[in-house]
């Protein structure tokens, strides 16, 4: 078994809850700036997000609610071009502190720091989203905590194809069996599961709790933070590591450690 060094988070819903109203009122807002009478609704919004991507789930609404809309130019520049107007507008949310991070989320992101454990990002968001976030924390200069931010469209496939999972990983110069990945969603789970991340997290978010997670190690309600605690909701290891849990409250780097030892058991004899 490899030694555990580094943990591989996603962004949107396992950082911060930001779909419901941060980019879907971002959306709404850039449809308004363009004279579109488009208004994805809290359901819509979650059903849009089947599909990883802006600009793909702006392509999604046209496909599925709007076949005739004909944009004045090119298509490609029509989505490109609302994408970018929507990411000004969470941009100016977030540096207006409209979403901060989970609970419990800078709590890990310390402790992993302090032990040498290495962080790195795996997301389909763009960059620009990502600083956003990050450069609203409570902290200065979060991002430069993590050594690799894989997001956007550095990669030809989004999730749930393993793409940006194992660009992390080239990034990081590390087997899969030496990391630990933190997700929120279906998408996210077979992603990380199809680049060998078999030692993987769910902390649910508002809009993923009903989804399937089959393969991942453990599910939780959320990271918890003393007085918050987090609460199993399944997972492969779930009988391994909720009496870790039960007896932190949280989830911490003892229970990641031991995630990690169950997730990857040594092979040969």
């Amino acid at each position: 078994m490899a030694e555990f060094q580094a943990i591989i988070f996603d962004v949107d819903g396992t950082l911060a809850d930001t779909e419901r109203d941060g980019h879907r009122v971002a959306f709404n807002a850039a449809f308004a700036d363009a004279g579109l009478d488009w208004e994805w609704s809290v359901p819509l919004y979650g059903e849009l997000l089947r599909v990883t991507g802006g600009k793909e789930r702006i392509r999604e609404f046209l496909a599925k609610h709007r076949p005739g809309f004909e944009p004045t130019g090119p298509l490609d520049d029509f989505v490109r071009d609302l994408h970018a107007l929507k990411t000004e507008h969470y941009k100016h949310m977030m540096a207006d502190g409209a979403i901060g991070l989970r609970p419990g989320v800078l709590r890990l992101l310390t402790e992993a720091r302090e032990a040498g454990l290495r962080l790195a990002i795996a997301t389909t968001t763009t960059p620009a989203n990502v600083t956003a976030l990050l450069g609203a924390a409570p902290i200065d200069s979060l991002e430069d905590w993590f050594e690799v931010i894989g997001a956007g469209d550095v990669v030809s496939a989004k999730k749930p194809a393993p793409d940006i999972f194992l660009l992390a990983l080239r990034e990081l110069g590390l087997p899969a069996e030496a990391c630990v990945a933190v997700e929120d969603s279906h998408n996210g789970v077979r992603s990380a599961l199809g680049a060998g991340l078999a030692g993987l997290l769910v902390t649910v978010s508002s809009y993923t709790a009903d989804e399937d997670f089959s393969g991942a190690a453990l599910v939780v309600d959320g990271l918890g933070e003393p007085g918050v605690p987090s609460h199993t909701l399944g997972g492969g290891r779930t009988d391994e590591l909720s009496g870790l849990l039960a007896a932190s409250d949280c989830v911490d780097l003892a229970l990641l450690r031991a995630l990690h030892r169950a997730s990857y058991p040594p092979t040969g004899g």
